[in-house]
């Protein structure tokens, strides 16, 4: 009995660990704002993500993932010079707690201007957050989080 219990325990860590393997956390922030936009490429096809568009003359990359739960999530990054700039849409509630939670843990400052909300985190980026409710469900709320990196943050080749 205690041997089924330890493995119905492993298991469900272990489903619990692989399902949010394909959520954006504040450490894949991190590394992307520091990579160039081939290797967040190369990242965020490895997670599982699909590429919609890519304009190599704008530097631009749009990628989105649709979750088997009926939600999605929509990924942009554009390159400016030498800067990352990150769009993230969800309506997926366990992608904008992963975010939020893994935020949370380091140094940051929130302000409110209106509606949205403003994260500061030190030495990295500026998350606005901006959360409103989705008319077809209304259980689930439409987030869009735009990371715009502080002017010490550069990506490397």
């Amino acid at each position: 009995m205690k041997k089924i219990l330890i493995t119905f325990v492993l298991c469900c860590v272990c489903y619990v660990g692989f399902a949010q393997g394909k959520l954006v956390s504040y450490e894949e922030v991190q590394l992307m704002l520091h990579n160039n936009i081939n290797r967040n490429d190369s990242l965020l096809l490895g997670k599982g993500y699909t590429q919609k568009a890519k304009n190599d003359k704008k530097k631009t990359r749009e990628y989105t993932l649709a979750t088997n739960r009926g939600t999605f999530i929509n990924v942009a990054l554009r390159a400016d010079g030498r800067r990352m700039f990150i769009e993230l849409e969800t309506n997926d509630k366990q992608q904008y707690d992963v975010l939020m939670s893994s935020i949370t843990q380091y140094p940051y400052k929130k302000e409110n201007a209106g509606d949205m909300e403003i994260y500061t985190l030190k030495d990295l980026a500026t998350l606005y957050v901006t959360s409103n409710d989705n008319s077809p469900d209304p259980m689930k709320k439409y987030h869009l989080i735009q990371i715009a990196p502080d002017k010490n943050v550069t990506a490397y080749d």
